[in-house]
């Protein structure tokens, strides 16, 4: 089996008629979620449109879109419908990069495309010394994103290379610690959004195109039940949040993998 995973594997759904539907998937697949408010809905909405505007997009996709300031440490998964609307499908926390010990960077923001230049991989769910699963459970997706320029978090600091991915974490150790800043750059995600990006196809836009070319690609799960709308887009920004906002607590403030928000969008003016 493929995916040797301790995670129950997505039911095949009906296919959706409308792209916006899958937010309906979303809570019933990821169980690590933020309830992010409508008006922050709509400034990450925005913010993602303006940072996908030379992109010139005429087509309905989907695009992942990381909030990487301290206060937020979210992703948001959005669907770019027919008439060019931005709709918010879910949220969960993540943790970018920590600068302050060596090779630690702060994780780079801009639009980075996922693509076949860079092919993702799959866990071996080894530990390391410190018994720590780096990419989580064997089997699991890495998505790759190539070599970036991002901030050295070391010394006199500057410019570095690193390894841009996007992937799960040890679930016993420090999947816990997601919405707090915590990795060497690279953004670690839940392990049930992690599933939910690879059985749906959500960023999978290159892959898919190669599938129907004739191509055999061992990273794509044979059980998979992508969407017809696949896109390629990350785009991580730093909102400028100068304080945390009540819809994505600090860990241990969290309640079963989930939180309330306020009606008020707090933290991010």
């Amino acid at each position: 089996m493929l995916l040797a995973l301790a995670l129950s594997t997505p039911a095949k759904a009906p296919v959706p008629q409308d792209g916006a539907d899958l937010a309906q998937t979303y809570a019933q697949e990821v169980t690590s979620r933020l309830d992010v408010p409508e008006a922050a809905q709509k400034f990450y909405a925005d913010l993602l449109a303006e940072r996908l505007r030379d992109k010139n997009l005429t087509e309905p996709q989907y695009a992942v879109l990381v909030d990487s300031n301290k206060f937020v440490q979210a992703a948001m998964v959005f669907w770019l419908s027919p008439d060019g609307t931005y709709h918010f499908i879910g949220a969960s926390p993540v943790s970018t990069g920590k600068p302050g010990r060596f090779d630690y960077f702060t994780t780079p923001t801009g639009v980075f495309e996922h693509s076949l230049y860079n092919p993702d991989f799959r866990a071996e769910g080894t530990k390391n010394e410190h018994g720590i699963r780096g990419y989580g459970l064997k089997g699991i997706r890495v998505f790759d994103f190539g070599w970036q320029q991002a901030e050295k978090g070391w010394g006199r600091g500057g410019q570095g290379t690193m390894r841009l991915q996007m992937h799960a974490t040890d679930p016993a150790n420090l999947e816990k610690r997601l919405g707090t800043a915590q990795s060497k750059g690279c953004i670690r995600i839940p392990a049930t959004l992690n599933l939910f990006l690879d059985h749906h196809g959500i960023l999978d836009a290159d892959y898919e195109r190669a599938l129907s070319e004739g191509h055999q690609l061992w990273v794509m799960a044979q059980d998979r039940a992508p969407t017809r709308w696949p896109g390629r887009y990350l785009v991580i920004v730093d909102s400028g949040a100068k304080s945390r906002p009540s819809w994505s607590p600090l860990p241990h403030a969290k309640s079963a993998g989930r939180v309330r928000h306020e009606s008020t969008f707090a933290g991010l003016h």
